[in-house]
């Protein structure tokens, strides 16, 4: 969670109201972006809730704006063309969802929870990439520090026991939803079963049977089938096989 009480600076009065609590603001691009700027991009910007299991964007589509997710979790996901469809990644709030200057989507982008975004016109944030270094480089991180994690789930998928990915998988989501989260957190699972092994490349039978193994260990807590506690984050962290 982001401290949201920050110490007012030169140029806060004329910030958007809307974007004076807004997560991104604090943590996602629009950090680096000045009061004036932040007051020009919200000209064009625009708020939407999207159902989950609502389609974003869709592999192949033309672009035509980015997005700052607010709330929730997006699942990204790449289709092959006999039809066979691969989980390739997920994103949290405040990660910036889109690649700018593409024209078109790589990937399909998928509400897999009920999911919050704020939307740029794609002209109006590559003009501002453009005149922003400070924004260049904060996109330029995100994909540095996207390419890190898809390193790290190569070694997941390729290298790891069952019990170690679907821990691997837990500790993904509990990191994430609460970054700062360091004696234990709660969430809902953002993917079903089936997703869930997609996405590990195991059977959802294998997929339940190990969480009832962690469950019965107390490394996770489980109710209504969905809903985790992790009493332990530095035990599920050891469980999925982790420095």
């Amino acid at each position: 969670m982001t401290d949201n009480t920050h110490r007012p600076y030169e140029g806060d009065d004329i910030l958007p109201h809307v974007c004076r609590a807004c997560e991104a603001r604090h943590g996602g691009i629009c950090s680096v972006l000045t009061p004036e700027q932040l007051a020009q991009i919200n000209k064009h910007s625009s708020r939407r809730t999207i159902e989950g299991g609502a389609e974003v964007v869709g592999q192949g589509e033309s672009v035509g704006s980015y997005s700052n997710i607010l709330r929730g979790v997006v699942k990204l996901s790449k289709m092959m063309a006999d039809g066979r469809q691969q989980i390739v990644g997920l994103q949290f709030a405040p990660d910036f969802m889109g690649r700018p200057f593409s024209r078109e989507s790589a990937l399909t982008a998928e509400a897999a929870t009920e999911t919050e975004i704020c939307a740029f016109p794609r002209a109006a944030l590559e003009r501002m990439i453009e005149e922003s270094p400070e924004l260049e480089r904060k996109l330029y991180n995100q994909s540095l520090k996207e390419l890190d994690e898809a390193r790290d789930w190569m070694l997941t998928l390729g290298r790891k026991s069952a019990r170690e990915k679907v821990a691997s998988f837990l500790y993904l989501i509990a990191t994430h939803i609460d970054p700062l989260a360091d004696d234990g957190c709660t969430f809902d699972l953002p993917l079903s079963r089936a997703d869930i092994a997609d996405f590990l490349g195991l059977t959802i039978e294998t997929v339940s049977r190990q969480m009832t193994k962690l469950r019965n260990e107390k490394v996770i807590i489980v109710e209504n089938n969905r809903h985790v506690s992790v009493p332990d984050i530095d035990r599920l962290n050891a469980a999925a096989g982790n420095d």
